[in-house]
C-alpha cells in the first residue's frame, strides 16, 4: 500500500529524492503494513483537527511507545511526514491546473499554496494549538518539509529556467529559498509577528522578486 495519493509531476518527485527519509521510503514501498496502518491513523487524527499524540495513538493501535516509535521515528519527525504527505499533492494539483509560464508561474502556483494553507482548517488548528512545534517543524533545518519544499521550488525554477523563460542573476538554489521565506514569512505572519497571513501580499512578493531578479 504506496502513501502517494498523486502522481507526482517531475518537480514534485525531486522532494523526496532530493531529502530522503527512512519513514518516507517505508511508506512509499508500503512493505510494512505495521508503518503504513499507524501513518494512516496519525495523518486521519491530523486532518481531523485532533492533537497527533504518540501515547494516544500507540494506545489506538493496541502497541507500545517502542513499537511506534521504531515504525514512525518520533512525533516531530512523523509530523514532518504528516504535513509533507498534504503538501505535496497540493502542489501537484496546483502545478497541473496553471497555465502560466515564467515567473507567472511561479507567482501562481506558490500564491496559491500559500492560500491553501491559510484556508485549511486543520493547518490553522495545528499552528494555533502548537505555535512553537509547528514553526519548528515547518520552518527550521530540524524538519525536512522546509528543506523539501525548497527542492520542490528550486525544481520549479530550473524547469522554467531550462526552457528559456526565465532569467535570473540569483543563484537557483539563493532564489528559491527567498521565495519558500517568503512564503513562510506571509504564511505564518500571525506567529512571526504577530500581522494576519496574507496570501494577496505574498502573491504580490513572488511577483515583486521574480520581476527584479
Amino acid at each position: 500500500m504506496s502513501m502517494q495519493t498523486a502522481a507526482p509531476t517531475a518537480w514534485a518527485s525531486v522532494a523526496t529524492t532530493r531529502v530522503p527519509s527512512e519513514l518516507a521510503a517505508r511508506l512509499e514501498a508500503g512493505s510494512h503494513t505495521d508503518t503504513v496502518r499507524a501513518f494512516v491513523l496519525a495523518r486521519r487524527t491530523f486532518l481531523a483537527g485532533e492533537r497527533v499524540d504518540m501515547n494516544v495513538l500507540a494506545a489506538s493501535l493496541g502497541v507500545d511507545r517502542t513499537s511506534l516509535f521504531r515504525w514512525l521515528g518520533n512525533r516531530d519527525a512523523l509530523l514532518s511526514e504528516v504535513l509533507w504527505s498534504l503538501a505535496e499533492p497540493t502542489l501537484v494539483r496546483l502545478e497541473r491546473a496553471s497555465p502560466a509560464t515564467g515567473s507567472a508561474r511561479l507567482t501562481s502556483i506558490l500564491g496559491d499554496f500559500v492560500e491553501s494553507l491559510i484556508t485549511a482548517p486543520y493547518f490553522q488548528g495545528f499552528l494555533s494549538h502548537e505555535p512553537a512545534r509547528a514553526l519548528r517543524v515547518l520552518t527550521t533545518k530540524e524538519s525536512q518539509v522546509q528543506q523539501r519544499y525548497l527542492a520542490v521550488v528550486e525544481a520549479m525554477l530550473e524547469a522554467e529556467t531550462g526552457a528559456g523563460r526565465m532569467h535570473y542573476s540569483l543563484s537557483t538554489h539563493d532564489l528559491a529559498y527567498l521565495l519558500v521565506r517568503i512564503s513562510e514569512s506571509f504564511t505564518y505572519a500571525d506567529l512571526i509577528t504577530g500581522e494576519k497571513p496574507s496570501a494577496e501580499r505574498a502573491r504580490a512578493a513572488f511577483e515583486y522578486v521574480l520581476r527584479e531578479s
